[in-house]
Parts: structure tokens; C-alpha cells; sequence
């Protein structure tokens, strides 16, 4: 098969854009309990994090894997196997987060999913810091630092049951809040700048 020319549109800005929305919808509620979370607010959340971070990554990632392998439309750049990959898993993953929250089963099992998720996050760190990409070194640092948070947060570590008319104290949950804001906002610079690069000339890091 004749090989295609090499391509520099990586469509990576989708993929910064769903988990960012996902994030930016997750992370205020997590850290400021709003909108209290009841049955209809689980289920509109389920449905957020089904088809942004999980279609929108997966989407992504099942496009670059293809681009690597059938078409090597992508292969003057290394670093996007671990892109392919991350975005692949994260889009897997946030498939089950949603349909989690969304039928309102048990969140418990997610603190074991996060210890392979931490060593994804690390591997990403060290992919992309030795390449000099200190950019998504940081995303990776970051989404290290999520998966940390969630481990505390699915088992309540450190928190308390509701009692003697004080609300219930899940303090990773907090820490997991602020964490998926922080990197949220992160996530929408480089869809930014993704995206400004490549359209109009721009040299923003990323």
C-alpha cells in the first residue's frame, strides 16, 4: 500500500477539549458540593462524562493509533504512541466513570482503577519531560496527581459519615475538586493552543 504523506493536523485539541469539559463540570461540584448531588444531577453527570472526556478521548486516540499504524500518516512524532495510548485508555475509562455515576452504582472500585492510572500518568511524564515537551509533561503530572486524589476520594480516606447534624467530610473528594479544575483549565490552554498553532501560525507552547 502506497504510504500517505506525512500529516501535521493531530487532532489532539478534541481530546484536551472533552477531558477539559468533563473536568470543568466534574471538579466544581466535587469541591464545592453544587449542585448537591441527588439522582437527576448523577444522571446528567453520567451523560457529560460518557460523551466528552470518553467519546471525545477515545475518538482521538482510536485516530491516532490508526494514523500510526495503517496510514503512518503520524510517525515523524514518536511521542504520539503514548498520546494514542493515554487518550485511548482515559476515553475507555471515563466510558465507565460515566455509566457509574449515570446508574448510581458503587464508586468504591474506582480507587483500585486508579493505581494503573497513576503509573499511566507517570509513564506519560517521562515520555514527554525526556522529549523536552514540557507542556504535556505537566498535563501528565497533573492527570498523575488526579488518579493520587482518587484513590483517597473513592474510599473516603481520612473523611467522615454524616452525624451530629454535621454534613459527611470526604477531604480526597476536595482535593480531587480542585485537581480536575486546576488541570480543566490547563487542558483548555492547550486546546487553545493546539489549535491556534496549527490554524494561524502561533507559537504557543504545547
Amino acid at each position: 500500500m502506497e504510504i500517505l504523506p506525512a500529516s501535521m493536523f493531530v487532532p489532539v485539541a478534541l481530546g484536551f477539549f472533552g477531558l477539559a469539559t468533563g473536568y470543568l463540570i466534574y471538579g466544581p461540584q466535587e469541591l464545592f458540593g453544587y449542585p448537591p448531588r441527588d439522582r437527576n444531577v448523577d444522571r446528567s453527570n453520567g451523560v457529560w462524562g460518557i460523551w466528552m472526556p470518553g467519546f471525545c478521548q477515545f475518538l482521538v486516540g482510536l485516530y491516532l493509533f490508526v494514523g500510526l499504524t495503517w496510514f503512518e500518516v503520524f510517525t515523524t512524532n514518536k511521542t504520539l504512541y503514548m498520546a494514542a495510548l493515554a487518550f485511548s485508555a482515559y476515553g475507555i475509562h471515563w466510558f465507565a466513570m460515566g455509566w457509574i455515576r449515570l446508574q448510581g452504582s458503587d464508586a468504591r472500585p474506582n480507587g483500585y482503577m486508579s493505581i494503573p492510572f497513576v503509573l499511566l500518568g507517570i509513564l506519560g511524564m517521562l515520555v514527554f519531560f525526556r522529549a523536552g515537551d514540557w507542556p504535556l509533561g505537566l498535563l501528565f503530572t497533573g492527570l498523575t496527581l488526579v488518579y493520587v486524589a482518587e484513590f483517597f476520594a473513592s474510599f473516603n480516606i481520612g473523611g467522615r459519615p454524616a452525624h451530629d447534624g454535621h454534613g459527611p467530610l470526604n477531604p480526597g473528594q476536595k482535593v480531587l475538586g480542585l485537581l480536575h479544575i486546576l488541570v480543566g483549565l490547563w487542558l483548555l490552554y492547550l486546546t487553545f493552543a493546539a489549535t491556534l498553532n496549527l490554524s494561524s501560525g502561533t507559537h504557543l507552547p504545547a
